[in-house]
């Protein structure tokens, strides 16, 4: 699905990214937005009728450039280890730089019974292509003797994914960028490491 947006909806969309990403769904209102892009809060309703009009919108753009992300790597890189790795410096690079220190489906992932079904559903679509291309992956690299699987593809791409996403948390835990990094290398060591 693309989403198209215009330039000002697209700004409206990039504040509300950066405002899940530091508190999720409930941790923002279209009067924090009102005051991040001034314009009235009457405007954001004319480009979003409702808050979960918004967050769709967000995380569906959020999907889409994961999407393209993933494609890209698979492109550019043969090797199931280097794209792995240029997967967890992608967001070790979001988190030192302070683009994003944490991915919105993860935060909204933690608010899953709280959240309208529409956006719950957008979630759970990004986890399951996300678990879906990191399967691929180890598949890849365990045929090609890079991995070594402990468990199917399918649950090692899952307990990857949790890694990653909970290093995101204990980086913000412990106000350490660096956290993440160290505790993601290690996820990497380990399918790795033989056995």
């Amino acid at each position: 699905m693309s989403v198209e947006l215009s330039p000002r909806a697209t700004e409206i969309a990039e504040h509300t990214r950066l405002l899940l990403a530091a508190g999720g769904y409930n941790g923002f209102s279209y009067a924090d937005l009102s005051d991040r892009v001034h314009i009235g809060k009457a405007s954001i309703h004319h480009h979003f009728p409702s808050k979960a009009d918004l967050v769709q919108t967000v995380v569906a753009r959020h999907r889409e450039q994961a999407r393209q992300g993933m494609a890209a790597l698979d492109r550019q890189l043969s090797a199931p280890l280097a794209r792995l790795t240029a997967y967890v410096d992608y967001w070790s690079e979001c988190i030192l730089d302070g683009t994003s220190s944490m991915c919105i489906c993860a935060m909204l992932a933690a608010e899953l019974p709280m959240v309208p079904q529409e956006i719950a559903n957008e979630v759970r679509g990004y986890f399951e292509e996300l678990t879906a291309w990191l399967a691929t992956i180890l598949e890849e690299g365990a045929a090609q003797r890079q991995f070594h699987l402990r468990d199917s593809a399918f649950v090692e791409a899952q307990a990857f994914m949790s890694t990653v996403h909970g290093a995101m948390l204990t980086a913000r835990a412990f106000n350490n960028p660096e956290a993440f990094q160290s505790i993601s290398r290690a996820a990497i060591n380990r399918l790795t490491a033989s056995t």
